[in-house]
């Protein structure tokens, strides 16, 4: 059952309702009789039933309401997020080159546009290989994740739930990093492409000197730090500044050119294309785990679920060989072989069943079914030849070919054999002990989960 699950894998909107339902049961079970009768009437298999039982009790929770609402807020909230980052990207870039005096400290403005990404794309990477959670909730996909369940929730509701059963879910698909960076790394790429856009108007319709300063460095240290950040975008062909443009005093327009083109080429390529690469990749990891995005059906508390499923389930004859000729009733012993007395044995009867029930005598048998117990059972009627043999058996269980051929070989050494059903739950249990006597060719034995009853009814023909 649990093997083939994969294909038939939940939707993310139901596995997201399921694992819901299930930390709101950590709380306390709720009333389910109503949804697990209609589960099991709908489904086949167990996940399929247990995804349904959800979809019933979240019904009247309203947690399929509060989700639909949730994802209708979704993409406002992300054009909402997307439009703050936008501003505060103008913003910035209006700090670098809204200046009065149009002076532009390349070193600055490359440490004030780069700074806050390179730590957050740092903090993201490290949130890879460390425990998940642990740098998640300063990511901006999880502050869209919060803002969506509090926008479409409020205060009160079933957000809180649905939002812990889906980063448990993206959790264990180990897909939460990557679901929260494809949001991130989106927008961060928007976020540089509209400063490089505003950057690159501004440069090119105003006049800037770009120039650095220091009071305690060497010339030579910015020559090298000119020359190891302009490496990588010199790749795609941005200019460097050399030697002698980084140390010159005097600003001159070609100089001022490849300074501008040297701190585009740096954002543009430290910046918007990690971003947009690990867009990229976040977007192609999240659709190669997508099948994973399930609730761990191995764990206790879906194995319960199965269990009761399984209990709603009727009995049914286990080991039927209904194409099988059975041979003929054995007729007992002669009654001149016979001994006065009743031989009790208890066969196949639970451990917490109380042995011997009351009424029957302290001295009556109880065998497990093995093979060894059977044959020295059989050995020990065989020595006493009883009249009648009263065959206590569970009436709850299912009977088998094992079941039919005890009852044969106990009929041979004994003038009759009566079966008292007994624990038994309901008056089907018993019919159908009485079935499968008929259709082994053993309706003459007498079968009843009443004691007394066992006793006084008649010999049935077969």
């Amino acid at each position: 059952m649990i093997t083939t699950t994969a294909l038939r894998a939940p939707a993310f909107p139901d596995a997201v309702i399921t694992e819901a339902v299930r930390w709101t049961e950590q709380n306390g079970p709720l009333d389910d009789a109503s949804a697990l009768r209609t589960a099991a009437s709908r489904a086949a298999d167990g996940p399929t039933r247990i995804v349904e039982r959800a979809r019933q009790l979240g019904e009247r929770m309203g947690l399929q309401a509060e989700l639909a609402r949730g994802r209708q807020w979704a993409p406002w909230v992300l054009l909402a997020l997307v439009a703050l980052v936008v501003i505060a990207g103008l913003g910035l870039a209006g700090q670098v080159v809204g200046g009065n005096d149009r002076h532009i400290n390349v070193i600055v403005a490359l440490v004030s546009l780069l700074g806050l990404h390179a730590l957050t794309l740092l903090l993201w990477l490290a949130g890879l290989w460390l425990p998940s959670g642990t740098f998640g909730t300063a990511s901006l996909g999880w502050l869209w994740l919060s803002l969506t369940a509090r926008v479409a929730g409020g205060q009160r509701g079933q957000a809180p739930q649905l939002v812990r059963a889906a980063t448990g879910l993206l959790t264990r698909a180990r897909l939460l990093p990557w679901a929260f960076g494809l949001v991130s790394h989106g927008i961060w790429a928007l976020s540089f492409a509209v400063v490089l856009a505003a950057m690159l108007f501004a440069l090119a319709f105003r006049s800037y000197t770009l120039s650095w300063e220091t009071t305690i460095l060497e010339p030579a240290f910015f020559v090298r730090v000119v020359q190891a950040l302009g490496w990588l975008p010199a790749q795609f062909g941005f200019p460097v500044p050399d030697a002698a443009t980084v140390q010159s005093a005097t600003p001159v327009a070609a100089a001022q050119r490849t300074w501008a083109l040297w701190l585009t080429g740096c954002i543009a390529v430290y910046g918007l294309l990690p971003r947009l690469a690990l867009v990229l990749l976040s977007a192609a990891v999240c659709r190669q785990r997508r099948p994973a995005l399930q609730p761990d059906w191995q764990a206790p508390y879906y194995r319960k679920l199965l269990a009761r499923f399984a209990a709603l389930a009727p009995p049914a004859i286990v080991d039927a060989d209904p194409g099988r000729a059975h041979p003929a009733a054995p007729t007992g012993l002669p009654a001149s072989e016979q001994h006065d007395g009743l031989f009790v044995v208890g066969f196949e009867l639970p451990p917490d069943l109380p042995w011997p029930p009351a009424g029957l005598p302290a001295s009556a048998v109880r065998i497990d079914g093995s093979a060894p117990a059977r044959r020295a059972l059989l050995d020990q009627l065989a020595q006493v030849h009883p009249r009648t043999v009263l065959l206590v058996c569970h009436a709850a269980s299912s009977p088998d070919r094992g079941t039919e051929r005890f009852l044969r070989e106990v009929l041979a050494h004994c003038g009759e054999c009566r079966l008292w059903l007994a624990d038994a739950p309901n008056a089907a249990a018993t019919q159908r002990w009485r079935d499968w006597l008929r259709d082994a060719g053993l309706a003459h034995v007498v079968a009843s989960d009443r004691l007394d009853a066992v006793f006084t009814e008649g010999t049935a023909t077969a």
